[in-house]
C-alpha cells in the first residue's frame, strides 16, 4: 500500500495521544520547581496606587512576590506589535505601552499587577488572593463604536479618542462613482462577534534559569518557538538569544491563540532569574477566558452596487475593529491586510474601497484567531451576496456564478493576485451533492411538520501561506515569512526532517513523512520529524495561516532536491554510471535499464564512511533549505447549509452541510477532511453558539463554559466534504492549505440559511434560539404592519 502523496495514512502521532502518552508542557517537572500565580485586576480600568504583599510574603512556602515596577526596573521591555500599520494620513499607528506586569494603570479585567512564586500551586494561588492592591477605578468603555464617541474614556494617552489607526485600501473616488451610478444598491450593517479561542490545552510555561551557565530554558505552549525566542531576547530583553532555549513540546491546539508571547511567559522567565528557581504556570479555564487573545469583534457598514445585468460594480466597506486594551503581536494586520485584501471574495469587482479603524477598549486584547481576518471578510461578502440576491429576486447561486472570477491569474483592486481556481466547479459540485434543485420540495415537506426550512450559500476565498517576505515587509511585517528545513540521512539510511513549522494538531509527523516517502520510496516508519526546539532546529517561523504545507513542506522539498542531487552523484560514482542514468525508486538508487543498484542504506553508509565518494565531495548526507514563496496561496470553496427552525422556540437544527473545497494538491485526504471538520465546527460555533459578552463595567459575563456555549457533537451534522481542486502554481507541491477553510466559509452559510428560513435578514451571530425567536417575532410584526 502506498504511503506517499494522496494516501490515507493513519496519523503516526495518534498512538501517543490516544493512549495518554503525549508530553505536554504541564506534564514537565523541573528540579527545584516553584509555581506562579498572578494577581489580576478585578477592574477593567483603574489606577494602581499601591500593592501590599506582606500577608502573602509571611505565608509558609511563598518564595517571593514580584511586581511591575521591579520587572520594568530590571529592563524587561514592553510587549510589542509585530506589524506596523500606517493611517491614511501617513501617521504611524498609536501603540500604547503594555508591560507584562502593569505598573500604574490596569486596562482590562485580568491585567496582571503582580506574581506570587511559591513551593506549590495551591500555596501560590492562596497567597495571590491575600495580596492587597489599592485600585482607583476609572471610567470604562467596551465597544468599538462607543470608544470612538466624543467623551469616551481615554485608555492610552498616546491614542487620542482611542483610535489606534485609520487605515484604507482600494480606490475611494472610483468606488464612490461606481456606487453613484449603480442600478441597484445593497447596504448592510454587519457585526462579527467576539470569540474566545478555547484550545483543548490551556497555555502553560516552565522557565528555568541556570545561574552557573547564565542560560535560560522555556517550555511553552507555542505555535512558533523560534519567534518566541526572538522577541524574548531582542525586544523584551529577558536573555540574549544564544542564552535562551525555547521548547514547544506536544501542544494541544492553538487556533492562533498560541502564536504570541504573553505576559506570563515573560514574567516566568524573569521570575526564574529573580528567585533562582524553575517557575511553572498553567492557566485554568477562566484565566484563559480572561487572558488568551480573543478573535473577531468587527462592526461593519457595507455598500455594494450592481448594474442592470446584476454585475457588481463597486463595494465600499467601513469597519471598526475592536482590538482590546493593548496591541498584540499580529493584531494590527488582522483587520487590515488579512481582512480588507480579501473583501472582493471570489468575484470580479473592479472597484473596492475599505476604511478600517483600529480601536482600543477595556477588554481582552484581540488578535489572529483561526482564519484571522479572512472569516470576517467572507462574512461581509457572502452576507452581502445573499442579501443582494434576495433584494433582486434572483437565485443566489446564479448571482454568484455571474460574478465569479473566471480567468487566472486575476489581480484584485485590493493587492491580491489570485493564481488559480475554478469557483464555478466548486459551486456545481456542492449544489449537486446538496440536491439544491430538490430544496423547495424539502421546504414544503418541513412546513407540513410545522418547521421552517432554509438554505444558504457561502463561496469563500482565503489567502494562505502568508508570504513572500519582501511583500509583507513592504506592508509593515516585522519579520520575513519564509520557512526552513533540514533533511538528515543517517548512516543506516533512516531520515530525520528538521522543520521550522510546528504541529499542534495538524498531523505533521504523518504528512511531512509522506512527501519524503514519496520522493525516496521509503517506508514512513524510517522517517521522523523534529520540530519545536530552538536548540535542534536552526530557525523557523512556526505554524499559522495554513502555511505548513505550502511553505513548510516546500522548504523540505528544496532540501530533498539537494539530498537527491548528492545521492545521485554518489550512486553514479559507485555504480560507475552517468548521473543522467541514475533514478531513485523503491528505496534504492538504480541505473536505468540495468539491474545495477544500491539500497538506500548503502548510500547513507557510503556517504558517511567516505571511502568511495566522488573526489572533492564532502562526507555526510544532510542538506538544509529556506523557502520564501513567490505569492500567497488561495484556497477557495463553496459551502451550502440547510437548516430547520422551530418557530415556537427558535431552536435551529442543521440538517445538511455540504462543503466543496479547492486545496490544490492534497497529501493525506483523511487528515485534510479532519481539518475541514474541525473548522466547520468552529465556524458553526461562531454562527450559532459562541460569543464573548461584557457588561458596561468591563466584566466578562461569559468567562466559563457555564456561560460560553461551545458546539457539542449533537449540534453539528454529518458533513459532506468533497474536493474540486486546481493546482497552485506558486510552490513545488501545488498546495494551497486547508487548516482554516471550514472556519472561514461556514458562518455566512449558516446565517444565510437561518435568515432564509425565518424570512428576516436582520440576524447577528450567534444565532441562539432566543435571537432567532426574537427575529421571528420581528418578522411577524413587520408582516402584520
Amino acid at each position: 500500500m502506498s504511503e506517499g502523496i494522496g494516501a490515507r495514512v493513519l496519523r503516526k502521532e495518534d498512538k501517543r495521544f490516544i493512549t495518554g502518552k503525549g508530553r505536554y508542557t504541564d506534564d514537565i517537572i523541573e528540579p527545584n520547581q516553584a509555581y506562579a500565580a498572578f494577581v489580576r485586576s478585578p477592574h477593567a480600568h483603574a489606577k494602581v496606587n499601591g500593592i501590599d504583599a506582606s500577608a502573602a510574603l509571611a505565608m509558609d512556602g511563598v518564595v517571593d512576590v514580584l511586581n511591575g515596577h521591579q520587572l520594568t526596573g530590571d529592563g524587561i521591555g514592553n510587549i510589542i506589535c509585530g506589524w506596523g500599520v500606517t493611517s491614511k494620513d501617513g501617521t504611524p499607528m498609536n501603540m500604547g505601552a503594555w508591560s507584562a506586569l502593569a505598573t500604574d494603570t490596569v486596562r482590562y479585567v485580568g491585567d496582571a499587577v503582580a506574581v506570587v512564586i511559591a513551593d506549590s500551586k495551591e500555596i501560590a494561588k492562596l497567597a495571590a488572593e491575600s495580596v492587597v492592591v489599592d485600585y482607583e477605578t476609572l471610567p470604562v468603555v467596551v465597544g468599538s463604536v462607543e470608544a470612538l464617541a466624543d467623551g469616551a474614556p481615554q485608555i492610552h494617552e498616546n491614542a487620542p479618542g482611542n483610535l489606534i489607526f485609520d487605515w484604507e485600501i482600494g480606490n475611494k473616488e472610483p468606488t464612490d462613482a461606481a456606487l453613484a451610478s449603480a442600478e441597484h444598491i445593497v447596504e448592510m450593517d454587519i457585526v462579527n462577534n467576539r470569540l474566545a479561542p478555547n484550545p483543548m490545552e490551556p497555555r502553560s510555561a516552565i522557565a528555568t534559569f541556570n545561574e552557573s551557565e547564565d542560560h535560560y530554558t522555556l517550555y511553552t505552549t507555542s505555535q512558533n518557538p523560534h519567534v518566541a525566542r526572538l522577541v524574548l531576547s531582542a525586544f523584551y530583553n529577558v536573555a540574549p538569544e544564544h542564552k535562551l532555549r525555547v521548547i514547544a513540546p506536544d501542544v494541544g491546539g492553538g487556533f492562533g491563540s498560541k502564536i504570541y508571547i504573553y505576559p506570563e511567559e515573560i514574567t516566568c522567565l524573569w521570575a526564574s532569574m529573580k528567585t533562582n528557581r524553575s517557575v511553572k504556570w498553567t492557566s485554568d479555564r477562566t484565566e484563559a477566558f480572561l487572558t488568551d487573545a480573543h478573535g473577531r469583534d468587527h462592526v461593519t457598514h457595507a455598500t455594494m452596487g450592481l448594474d442592470k445585468n446584476h454585475k457588481i460594480v463597486g463595494l465600499k466597506v467601513n469597519t471598526k475593529a475592536n482590538l482590546g486594551a493593548y496591541m498584540s503581536l499580529f493584531s494590527s494586520a488582522t483587520p487590515t491586510y488579512l481582512y480588507a485584501t480579501l473583501l472582493s471574495g471570489q468575484y470580479n469587482i473592479e472597484n473596492v474601497y475599505a476604511d478600517v479603524q483600529g480601536v482600543y477598549t477595556n477588554t481582552v486584547p484581540v488578535d489572529a484567531y483561526r482564519g484571522a481576518g479572512r472569516p470576517e471578510a467572507s462574512f461581509v461578502m457572502e452576507r452581502m451576496m445573499e442579501t443582494a440576491a434576495r433584494q433582486l429576486g434572483v437565485d443566489p447561486a446564479e448571482l454568484r456564478l455571474k460574478n465569479f472570477v473566471k480567468e487566472f491569474p486575476h489581480q484584485t483592486p485590493v493587492i491580491m493576485a489570485y493564481d488559480s481556481g475554478d469557483f464555478a466547479a466548486n459551486q456545481k459540485q456542492a449544489m449537486d451533492a446538496a440536491d439544491y434543485k430538490g430544496f423547495e420540495k424539502r421546504r414544503a415537506e418541513a412546513a407540513k411538520r410545522g418547521k421552517l426550512r432554509g438554505i444558504g450559500f457561502s463561496n469563500y476565498i482565503e489567502a494562505c501561506g502568508i508570504a513572500p517576505s519582501a511583500a509583507v515587509g513592504s506592508l509593515g511585517a516585522g519579520v520575513g515569512l519564509w520557512e526552513s528545513a533540514e533533511v538528515r540521512v543517517n548512516p543506516v539510511g533512516t531520515i530525520e526532517i528538521l522543520t521550522g513549522s510546528h504541529s499542534h494538531g495538524q498531523g505533521h509527523e504523518t504528512t511531512f513523512t509522506q512527501i519524503v516517502a514519496e520522493r525516496f520510496g521509503l517506508p514512513t516508519e524510517n522517517i521522523s520529524i523534529v520540530h519545536g526546539d530552538t536548540d535542534k532546529v536552526q530557525f523557523g517561523m512556526g505554524t499559522y495561516g495554513s502555511r505548513s504545507g505550502a511553505v513548510g513542506m516546500s522548504a523540505i522539498v528544496k532540501a530533498m532536491d539537494k539530498v537527491e542531487a548528492k545521492v545521485k552523484k554518489i550512486g553514479a560514482h559507485v555504480l560507475e554510471a552517468s548521473e543522467d542514468d541514475i533514478i531513485i525508486e523503491d528505496g534504492a538508487v538504480k541505473v536505468k535499464g540495468t539491474d545495477k543498484q544500491m539500497l538506500w542504506h548503502e548510500v547513507g553508509l557510503a556517504a558517511y564512511t567516505a571511502h568511495n565518494i566522488p573526489e572533492g565531495m564532502e562526507p555526510g548526507l544532510k542538506e538544509s533549505a529556506f523557502y520564501d514563496p513567490s505569492n500567497f496561496t488561495f484556497p477557495a470553496g463553496c459551502y451550502i447549509c440547510e437548516v430547520e427552525v422551530d418557530p415556537e422556540t427558535g431552536v435551529t437544527k442543521i440538517i445538511q452541510f455540504t462543503a466543496s473545497d479547492d486545496f490544490g494538491t492534497i497529501i493525506n485526504p483523511m487528515i485534510v477532511e479532519g481539518q475541514v471538520h474541525g473548522g466547520l465546527a468552529q465556524g458553526i460555533g461562531q454562527a450559532m453558539f459562541e460569543g464573548v459578552v461584557y457588561d458596561p463595567d468591563g466584566q466578562q459575563l461569559s468567562a466559563s463554559y457555564m456561560d460560553y456555549c461551545m458546539p457539542r457533537a449533537d449540534d453539528v451534522p454529518m458533513y459532506q466534504v468533497m474536493h474540486q481542486s486546481t493546482e497552485c502554481p506558486g510552490n513545488p507541491l501545488g498546495m494551497k492549505g486547508c487548516g482554516e477553510a471550514g472556519a472561514i466559509g461556514s458562518p455566512p452559510a449558516v446565517i444565510n440559511a437561518i435568515t432564509d428560513a425565518i424570512g428576516n435578514n436582520n440576524l447577528n451571530m450567534p444565532a441562539t434560539p432566543s435571537a432567532v425567536w426574537a427575529a421571528l417575532q420581528e418578522a411577524s410584526k413587520q408582516a402584520a404592519e
